[in-house]
């Protein structure tokens, strides 16, 4: 079943699938879609495919995607998935914690699994409900009344997330430095790629970033920049046709040599190899 709210003036989207027969997406084949996404595995275990490479989604857990992220889930029957882009629902932008840009998707940059309890899974029983009735019921308030859904998901997610995934728990203003990092990192890698850059936008010392990731077991801010690099390489490598020359251009990167280099120092892999491998397997 697929429930669609749409708001033509604002351009906004915000849709729920349940049970599904089939669903995927692959980011380069619509990049005008740019929806965030939520899913939750109601099923048991099943394979997934996260921008070409594979992975077990446990049973009851909650993956977040990113926009750029292209996927597909083995049995998507057992999926509730939430999608929305930032039309619907960044108007609320100015809370940095369940925002477009709070920590679900901007305070991790590893693909994360989030169990969820006994307790849990009765809470995400009882929104999936209240959202398919919202979703039924067509009123001149029914967007708000989903806004407000959507937000008080996304609150719940980020509890979870938080409590599972920093360790040892992060102080809000620390958390704010990596988050807004991180951000920053995903506007700008294409044409940034020393920490530096991203310090002066923070206001920061590459020394006092550096410091507070070691604090809080995260990759170097370096790490984060080189890893989002390659990562945009590999999709480029993965999804389109285009040449190592000319994703080399496209990231920022005036030698193809020094591009490759990374490419490998981070992958293990030159991009030609990378690709051949991908297609082979």
């Amino acid at each position: 079943m697929k429930y669609i709210f749409e708001e033509n003036s604002f351009h906004s989207h915000f849709s729920l699938l349940i049970e599904e027969n089939r669903f995927e997406h692959i980011f380069y084949d619509n990049r005008e879609e740019r929806l965030l996404t939520i899913v939750w595995n109601r099923g048991e275990s099943q394979q997934i495919s996260i921008d070409g490479y594979c992975y077990t989604f446990p049973k009851n857990t909650i993956l977040p995607l990113m926009v750029n992220q292209s996927f597909w889930f083995e049995k998507p029957q057992n999926l509730v998935i939430w999608r929305f882009n930032r039309e619907f629902y960044c108007i609320v932008d100015h809370d940095k914690e369940v925002s477009c840009v709070g920590f679900l998707f901007y305070g991790m940059r590893e693909i994360t699994f989030f169990r969820l309890n006994e307790e849990n899974l009765s809470r995400f029983e009882s929104l999936r409900t209240v959202f398919i009735d919202e979703f039924s019921t067509i009123d001149t308030i029914q967007g708000e009344m989903l806004r407000m859904l959507l937000k008080r998901l996304i609150i719940l997610v980020t509890r979870i997330a938080k409590e599972q995934s920093i360790q040892p728990p992060m102080e809000e203003q620390d958390f704010d430095i990596v988050r807004r990092y991180n951000i920053a990192v995903e506007n700008h890698y294409k044409t940034k790629h020393q920490v530096q850059d991203y310090a002066d936008m923070l206001s920061k010392s590459p020394k006092t970033l550096s410091n507070l990731f070691a604090l809080y077991n995260h990759k170097s801010p370096l790490q984060i920049i080189h890893e989002r690099i390659t990562l945009e390489a590999k999709r480029l490598l993965i999804f389109t046709e285009k040449p190592t020359k000319e994703i080399a251009f496209d990231l920022g990167f005036e030698e193809v040599a020094h591009f490759s280099r990374l490419f490998k120092k981070v992958v293990g892999d030159s991009p030609t190899d990378f690709k051949e491998k991908h297609f082979r397997n």
